[in-house]
């Protein structure tokens, strides 16, 4: 079944475009905020509160509300991003990481929209969503979602959201409807007492992210009454392929000093690029366009990982992307592919979000004596030498102009050390993955 659902989804492709994206550029990312009964306080029974749910609004009647997303969410999803990245960075330093703060500020939006009083003032400074109201963030979310999903015929991105509700739990039937109708998502009951609960809900995440993360939830506890899940999917070829015949064998030089030899893709051309005394840093364009990119931030000898995560931030970030200009050189980065799985109610404490977890937790506009139980993220990141030649011709017709810039010397970056990388949206400004890549794994 499931490589019936992928040889149709590659069939559609290769008819509707005429090419066959094959093993390009793989990421997903899952994403479930799992909610569970205060103390030993019983959830009402209900199974009509999703048959009192409104109709969902058409598609049209909630993009007229917002004709373009917010900066100050995009702008807020950011410093949230960093923010979440820095507290994952102290629990797993030296280790590979790699996350999709987009994932995780989708599920918690949903979230957020049965949140009361204080608790939602908690996740109001966590969230980074002060000066925004809940229609605004709402609206928001949904005219991002259009303008992310499908940004270009060789790139395919898309983000699900589903609600998992236990039969035997009553939800105010507004907070349903409202994820329905700006997040478009799906919003199931079940029996979590039955044992394919459990499959179900994660054959959807399996579904949802082309078989890359195939669970998300390892088990049902008896207190948790519904998951809140977000999956991103995303799948590009570079603009400009990496010859496979230039890849070699090189040393990869890690934290520790020592050095192990890893396959490196290389190639010349012209790039987006930005360099300072601190790190070099390059822009890989995917599809035909400038519009979603591969960065890397690679520090410079002198410097290391460890002290460039120091100045990483949201104000030196949107500083950095001013910097980038057209600059030829020549590029050389490790081939990789790792899954990556943490649970994120220690972060998320730390960013002030504790009481969202504890029996003081308000969720009155989802439900009766509610709390988040646990916060679940995991990423599946692949990049290879693969592209296609379509793409490849468009690419520098889009790159900005930079004839009157004076002569530089070509530029040499070679990632053999460890390094920051990130998943752009560059229409948006919106950060799809980071990671942390100190040891580069086939």
């Amino acid at each position: 079944m499931k490589q019936k659902f992928s040889n149709a989804r590659e069939s559609f492709l290769q008819r509707r475009y005429g090419v066959r994206l094959g093993r390009r550029y793989v990421l997903a990312a899952a994403s479930v905020v799992l909610m569970g009964v205060i103390g030993c306080s019983q959830v009402n029974t209900s199974t009509s509160a999703f048959a009192q749910s409104r109709l969902p609004r058409s598609e049209s009647s909630i993009s007229k509300q917002v004709s373009n997303p917010e900066s100050k969410l995009v702008a807020a999803n950011t410093k949230f991003g960093f923010k979440l990245f820095s507290e994952v960075l102290k629990n797993d330093d030296g280790k590979n990481i790699f996350v999709s703060p987009s994932s995780v500020a989708i599920a918690l939006a949903m979230t957020y929209n049965g949140a009361s009083g204080s608790t939602k003032e908690a996740m109001t400074k966590a969230l980074e969503l002060q000066g925004l109201n809940l229609q605004q963030i709402n609206s928001s979310n949904a005219v991002l979602k259009k303008l992310l999903e499908n940004p270009d015929p060789k790139v395919q991105l898309t983000i699900a959201n589903s609600l998992w509700a236990n039969k035997d739990a009553s939800f105010n039937p507004d907070f349903l409807q409202t994820n329905r109708d700006f997040y478009t998502a799906r919003v199931t009951n079940l029996n979590f007492t039955d044992a394919d609960a459990l499959n179900i809900i994660n054959e959807w995440v399996n579904e949802n992210t082309s078989g890359k993360i195939n669970k998300i939830v390892e088990k049902i506890e008896p207190n948790e009454v519904l998951f809140l899940i977000n999956a991103i999917y995303f799948k590009g070829s570079w603009t400009n392929e990496f010859d496979k015949q230039q890849t070699a064998e090189y040393p990869f030089y890690l934290t520790s000093g020592k050095q192990k030899q890893h396959s490196m893709m290389s190639q010349s051309g012209d790039y987006r690029y930005y360099e300072n005394k601190q790190f070099q840093a390059v822009s890989l364009p995917y599809g035909q366009g400038d519009k979603i990119s591969f960065y890397i931030f690679l520090p410079k000898q002198n410097s290391s990982l460890k002290s460039f995560y120091q100045n990483l931030n949201a104000q030196n970030w949107e500083n950095w992307m001013t910097q980038f200009s057209k600059h030829e050189g020549f590029v050389r980065l490790p081939r990789f592919k790792m899954d990556y799985d943490v649970t994120l109610n220690d972060a998320l404490t730390a960013l002030g979000m504790g009481e969202a977890f504890s029996n003081t937790a308000n969720f009155s506009l989802m439900g009766k004596n509610l709390k988040m139980s646990e916060v679940k993220h995991k990423t599946f990141v692949e990049v290879n030498e693969e592209g296609t030649e379509a793409a490849a011709a468009t690419s520098v017709a889009i790159m900005p102009v930079s004839a009157q810039l004076p002569p530089q010397e070509p530029f040499r970056m070679i990632v053999d050390r460890p390094f920051f990388c990130t998943i752009r949206d560059n229409q948006t400004g919106s950060i799809l993955f980071m990671g942390s890549i100190v040891e580069p794994l086939s």
